[in-house]
């Protein structure tokens, strides 16, 4: 829908106010503080033709007007400004990730922490997905006692393991020619894309070890599945500070969205677009943040999706600030998962 420029300038107005303040805005106030250039009367006329067209909406209590998601979706696509990060914040960010680290789950920690403290929002990170990512190798490590490690590396430096029980006569060397094996077929495959055909010739080249063969490529499987430090969640308190969740229920539903990861693991594989999405309200498919804004992006490495990074705020939120920090994150965050994975 096409508005008039007059008409533009008042819905960027009343959501700028409405932003800053979380309070109904009236033709007075925008006349007086905006310059807008036309009478109380004329933004009042303006601003009752903006609600009828589905972009402004009057609570029961107040005279004034608030934006309705309809209203925010016109001013993030055609009316909100983009803006940087201070030059002060992206020295934090780069600070932060220069700090020397080995481990994913502290890479995420830290973005998750630097999101919620940039954006003011809660924040959300979900780790390096397993059966998204590669596979580097696998490697047994006989533990003795009949016992062996098998550890599944992947990309970017992913490391998971898990115990097994042993044959009574299986050798080192036997051990060594099975990850041998292994590695030859699957090494640099996609955790979802190992192929029926792949595990077959692994079978026909190991068929002395069948019955050990079978316990591992379950392994790997159930690496695949691992839940471990899946999610970071952060800055929740910043979200329930805002006036909107005054209200006692809408906290414990968001509350008890917030303890579900594997719910909230699924809404940001929702996000399969390239760059920044912007979900606004009832755009968003859990009925339980409706009344909530998710900015998310996924981080990349080599053009490969392995995780994504969110906002969650209310609808009344600073977009094109949360648009830039969610941006310049995703962009750092991928880089430096690159680095760890190619040293």
């Amino acid at each position: 829908m096409t508005l008039d420029e007059r008409k533009k300038r008042i819905l960027w107005a009343i959501i700028q106010d409405f932003i800053a303040t979380a309070e109904p805005v009236g033709s007075r106030t925008l006349a007086r503080k905006y310059n807008l250039g036309v009478s109380p009367a004329t933004v009042r006329n303006e601003m009752a033709d903006l609600e009828e067209m589905g972009f402004l909406e009057q609570p029961h209590t107040s005279a004034g007007r608030v934006p309705s998601h309809h209203g925010y979706r016109y001013y993030v696509d055609h009316l909100m400004q983009p803006t940087e990060l201070a030059e002060s914040e992206k020295e934090l960010v780069r600070v932060s990730f220069e700090t020397k680290v080995k481990m994913i789950s502290e890479v995420i920690q830290r973005t998750g922490q630097l999101l919620s403290q940039l954006s003011s929002y809660a924040a959300m990170v979900v780790s390096p997905c397993a059966n998204r990512t590669r596979l580097r190798h696998i490697q047994l490590v006989s533990m003795g006692r009949g016992q062996a490690m098998l550890l599944v590396v992947l990309e970017p430096g992913i490391v998971q393991h898990r115990m097994m029980e042993l044959p009574p006569d299986l050798t080192s060397a036997d051990l060594e020619t099975i990850s041998q094996v292994v590695n030859a077929k699957i090494s640099g495959s996609q955790m979802s894309e190992l192929k029926l055909t792949i595990i077959r010739e692994i079978y026909a080249e190991l068929l002395r070890h069948k019955s050990l063969v079978a316990m591992i490529m379950d392994l790997i499987e159930d690496s695949s599945r691992s839940k471990e430090d899946r999610i970071y969640l952060g800055g929740i308190f910043n979200i329930l500070n805002e006036p909107e969740f005054n209200n006692v229920e809408k906290v414990k539903t968001l509350l008890g969205l917030l303890e579900q990861e594997e719910l909230i693991c699924g809404i940001l594989s929702e996000q399969d677009q390239p760059g920044v999405n912007v979900r606004i309200g009832s755009e968003n498919s859990c009925d339980d943040i409706k009344d909530c804004s998710m900015i998310s992006a996924n981080y990349e490495i080599d053009g490969q999706r392995i995780g994504s990074v969110a906002v969650l705020g209310p609808t009344r939120m600073q977009y094109a600030k949360a648009i830039s920090v969610v941006e310049y994150l995703t962009a750092n965050l991928s880089e430096v998962l690159a680095k760890m994975y190619r040293s």
